[in-house]
């Protein structure tokens, strides 16, 4: 997977989630089979602010050749990235979150690995 490829797949998913959050907060927590509540709303739009400035982050930079800079952002999307699965896992195996967070870890897990590949360009 190219870094083009792996910064559009993710500034797209960045965008859903990034509106999602701030305007369908409640939705996503349900998905997760979690409550919504006026202070998990609150860090869903926080959140989602997070997630469109790194989707339009990404969308702008998609073209950028080879240089330190994107090899800084593969990087640091490839943490974020699987720090996010990692802790999908974790609050799935606590009982904290329903079966439908292992969705948003798939994605992530393959989003990580775009990251990752784009690393040997």
């Amino acid at each position: 997977m190219t870094f083009t490829i792996a910064a559009v797949a993710t500034s797209i998913a960045g965008l859903v989630l990034g509106l999602g959050w701030l305007f369908a907060g409640s939705i996503l927590l349900r998905r997760w089979g979690l409550e919504a509540n006026p202070q998990g709303l609150l860090v869903g739009r926080r959140l989602g602010a997070v997630y469109f400035g790194i989707a339009i982050m990404l969308f702008l930079g998609r073209a950028a050749p080879p240089s330190d800079f994107r090899s800084a952002i593969s990087i640091a999307m490839l943490i974020a990235l699987l720090l996010l699965a990692i802790l999908g896992l974790y609050e799935f195996k606590a009982k904290r979150a329903g079966k439908a967070i292992l969705i948003s870890v798939v994605l992530e897990v393959v989003l990580a690995s775009g990251f990752a590949l784009a690393l040997w360009e």
